[in-house]
Parts: structure tokens; sequence; C-alpha cells
């Protein structure tokens, strides 16, 4: 037996009391029509599992870009310090070693990153060099780990452009990997 106008109605205003949206509306007389009485509970628990997972979904794209900024912010302040000074176990303002440089840079910005390189390479995801973003790492390494750390910053026919504090003697500055024994991290979670 067909709803009548006055139950499609006030069931409409109890749906809508809720807060659930049109098409969810429509779908209820032809569910009331069937006499199926659970549809109405159905259909209310399916929108509002739909809501909850949009609405995750949301947070987590809005909490990944603004992770990406303060990424992007931490490479501007490390630009910021090219011509500094290198000096072995600094870590800045105005000296800098290679993890030095990485961790004033990226706690300037809101980072909880390591001292060393090597603690700064566990912290870090590892991702593949073709998946490399501005303001990702490159972690240099050989027989004894890792020993150097840059902060990179494009590509530039087919080569990396970091930006680091190369060693004794060297200022914070811009180049090219010498070697193919590197590889990238990000702070980034996606």
């Amino acid at each position: 037996m067909p709803a009548t106008p006055r139950t499609l109605r006030t069931c409409a205003l109890a749906l809508a009391g809720l807060g659930l949206s049109a098409s969810t509306l429509t779908a209820l007389p032809a569910a009331a029509a069937d006499g199926d009485p659970g549809s109405a509970t159905t259909t209310t628990t399916a929108t509002k599992t739909t809501t909850k997972t949009t609405t995750k979904r949301t947070a987590k794209r809005t909490a990944a870009r603004r992770v990406s900024s303060r990424v992007l912010s931490a490479r501007d302040i490390a630009m910021r310090q090219r011509g500094d000074a290198y000096a072995y176990g600094a870590a800045g303002p105005h000296r800098f070693d290679c993890s030095g440089l990485i961790r004033y840079s990226y706690a300037r910005a809101g980072f909880d990153v390591p001292r060393t390189s090597r603690a700064q390479a566990g912290h870090t995801r590892r991702i593949a060099k073709k998946n490399m973003r501005a303001g990702d790492l490159m972690f240099f390494y050989g027989s004894g780990g890792v020993y150097h750390a840059g902060i990179f910053l494009r590509w530039s026919k087919g080569h990396a452009l970091m930006l680091h504090s190369p060693g004794s003697g060297q200022r914070v500055r811009i180049s090219a990997p010498w070697t193919s024994q590197w590889f990238g991290g990000t702070l980034r979670r996606r």
C-alpha cells in the first residue's frame, strides 16, 4: 500500500531534523512502500558513514598540504643560509655542517629532526629518486653508512640539484651530487 502524503511529510521532517541530504529523502518513499521498516535506518547509517569517511579524507589531505607547506618553508629557510661558512658540528645560525643546516632549517619550520645525518636518514620515510620533490632530503652513503646530507631542490637536465654545506673551507651552496650513491628521504606523509 503506498505511503500517504502525511506519512511522507512526517518522515521527511524527521530525516531533515537529523541533517540528512535530499538524496536520502528521495530514497525513503520507495523503501517505505516496500514495507521495510529498517530501510530508513540503513539509509541513515550509510549516509553517516559516507559523511565520516569524506571528512576523514578531507582532513588527511589538509594535513598533508600543511606538512608539504612546512617542508617548502624549511627549504626556503635553508636557501637564506647560502654563503654561510662550514663548521664541523655547527647548527647555525651562521655556521653549519651538512646535518646542522637541515636541523636548523627544519626545526625553524616546525619539524623535530635529529642532529646527525645518519639519524636524519633513519627519521625520514625513504622514497625513490624519481619521486623527489623540492624540500625532500638527500642522504649520501658509503661502506660506513650515511656520511652526508643535503636538501633536494629540483631536477636539472637529468641531474639532481641540492643545497648543502659541503665541507671544511667551503660555504653553503647549491650543487649537483658528486656520486650516484645517495637515496631520498621525505618528511611528507604521502
